[in-house]
């Protein structure tokens, strides 16, 4: 093992190591556990944590980590990483069952979830999805001017909408080629 591998797992395993290291880490708290794992790791790498999601596709179960860079997040980058937080999530062993281990960038037109997020992408076009239609739509796009507690406003240029946070699915950067 790594001398990385060792600091982080001492930095997060510190407490009850036999109820981890036996895979018994609730399901949602897969994510945290992972980010813990990941984020000095992904620091060491030049590199910031965006994201971890753990779903299950197509029969499959899937940990998936989002890193991000400002010039850009290359192949490599994500291989690095990879290889560098594989023997990390070996040994913690939060997951009781298989799963596939990817490494993405955040991507052009990634999802906005926390706060810092829709604080750093204010003035950028956006694609808000909804639970229900507003004015005959489930997806409206436009700029994005405002965060407030979960609730967002954007502009298509003509119109200004608040949408409010329960009615939201899903905020994503749109890309316009």
């Amino acid at each position: 093992m790594s001398k990385l591998t060792d600091a982080v797992l001492a930095l997060v395993i510190p407490w009850d190591v036999q109820r981890i290291g036996a895979g018994r880490v609730p399901m949602s708290k897969i994510t945290d556990f992972t980010a813990q794992l990941a984020r000095p790791v992904v620091e060491a790498n030049g590199c910031t944590l965006w994201d971890v999601e753990y779903v299950k596709e197509a029969g499959s179960r899937y940990l998936r980590v989002y890193i991000d860079k400002p010039d850009g997040v290359s192949i490599q980058d994500c291989e690095d990483f990879s290889r560098a937080l594989d023997p990390i999530l070996d040994e913690a062993d939060p997951i009781p069952d298989s799963y596939i281990f990817e490494v993405s960038s955040a991507g052009a037109e990634r999802q906005l979830k926390r706060p810092g997020d829709f604080e750093r992408f204010l003035g950028a076009q956006v694609e808000v999805r909804l639970y229900q239609p507003v004015d005959g739509s489930k997806v409206h796009i436009g700029t994005l001017e405002q965060y407030d507690n979960g609730d967002v406003t954007v502009s298509d240029g003509k119109t200004r909408r608040v949408f409010q946070k329960s009615a939201i699915a899903q905020v994503r950067l749109h890309l316009t080629i």
